[in-house]
């Protein structure tokens, strides 16, 4: 076997201590990494114009919300543009985050693109001088990084070559954040897209977690450095038959990680794909509660289904900023107490059971 060099042990210790101050106790992540084309379509559904200082004062919104939201989010992923815009204050997002104990993150990908030859299927693109874009990053004040993968279900999808390429792409990524002292946020979405039962979909998901972490190992990621940000098992969002319940879903997930991802993972945040706000903390609930072994902490990385009910509260006006910030707040508190088991429901947004699902949602 080849010889090869572990990370050093300042570097190992950085990010092990990163990694578990993300999932600490009752805390998840806030997913603000929409692009300008998809924060464009959020705020369209909204009647809101699509330009840099609105985007800019509705992250400002989130990130200035009231202490309570400490007490629910550890980190928050930013995209390119957010990490240097700045409060009303003039203080710089990604330490407006930091002084309130939140860890600033960054989306480094560039981007979902056609795998050629094969049924509509993808991979990711923006590895191309990573380590140096993760070096400034950092020195902005970012200590994460996302990466997504999309792989669908179909009659002979995911595809070897989809499965392959993919987990070696977020392979390298994390291997490249690590250098530039940063956790990398493992993340193959398996898109809820498509007819398939809860079974298909879990066999899937255990096939592609199974290939992401032999190409882990393979490039040498230090694992105690790293999350994961998977879908949850469920059937598909055309599936005829009945819907599985949270119990059922929370079985599929549960099982189908504890085949796959090593203990040395200090946690596994969810995406909440398509799901409304609602399901998207019930099953995460159901997920902790579930009685099987769990060596990694159970938390969650949503996006929508943090957003939705405050976009729809906000409506673009300045007078309503207090009344988006208190639908934050509920949503955060509710996934807040789901990753601990003791969500028991009833906290509604302004968007309550709104289908939040995007078809073969790309971003």
């Amino acid at each position: 076997m080849a010889k090869f060099n572990y990370l050093p042990v300042d570097v190992q210790e950085e990010l092990r201590n990163t990694a578990n101050a993300i999932v600490a106790p009752g805390k998840g992540i806030l997913a603000a990494d929409e692009s300008t084309a998809t924060i464009g379509k959020r705020f369209s559904d909204i009647g809101v114009a699509n330009e840099e200082e609105t985007r800019r004062a509705y992250r400002d919104l989130l990130f200035s919300a009231p202490a309570e939201l400490n007490s629910y989010i550890s980190g928050v992923i930013l995209f390119d543009e957010t990490v240097y815009h700045k409060d009303a204050a003039g203080t710089p997002f990604p330490e407006v985050l930091k002084k309130r104990g939140i860890i600033p993150g960054i989306k480094v990908d560039t981007g979902v693109v056609t795998l050629q030859g094969t049924n509509g299927e993808s991979t990711t693109q923006g590895l191309d001088n990573l380590t140096k874009r993760c070096q400034a990053y950092y020195d902005a004040g970012c200590r994460f990084a996302k990466w997504r993968c999309v792989l669908k279900i179909g009659a002979d999808e995911p595809s070897a070559v989809a499965i392959l390429e993919n987990a070696n792409v977020l392979a390298r990524y994390a291997s490249c954040c690590q250098q530039a002292r940063i956790v990398p946020i493992v993340e193959p979405e398996v898109l809820p897209d498509g007819p398939h039962d809860l079974e298909r979909c879990q066999k899937v998901t255990e096939t592609v977690l199974a290939a992401v972490y032999k190409a882990l190992s393979d490039h040498h990621v230090y694992l105690e450095g790293t999350l994961l940000k998977p879908n949850m098992v469920t059937a598909g969002q055309s599936f005829a038959g009945t819907k599985p319940t949270p119990a059922e879903v929370a079985r599929a997930t549960v099982t189908a990680l504890q085949r796959t991802v090593p203990a040395a993972v200090p946690g596994v945040v969810f995406l909440s794909g398509g799901q409304t706000e609602e399901e998207a903390s019930v099953n995460l609930n159901a997920i902790n509660q579930y009685p099987g072994k769990k060596p990694w902490v159970l938390s969650f990385s949503y996006g929508r289904a943090l957003q939705a009910s405050v976009l729809k509260a906000w409506q673009g006006k300045a007078d309503l900023v207090a009344a988006g910030q208190k639908e934050l707040l509920n949503r955060a508190k509710a996934n807040s107490l789901a990753s601990v088991g003791q969500y028991t429901g009833g906290i509604v947004g302004a968007a309550a059971g709104a289908d939040l699902f995007v078809k073969d949602h790309a971003y």
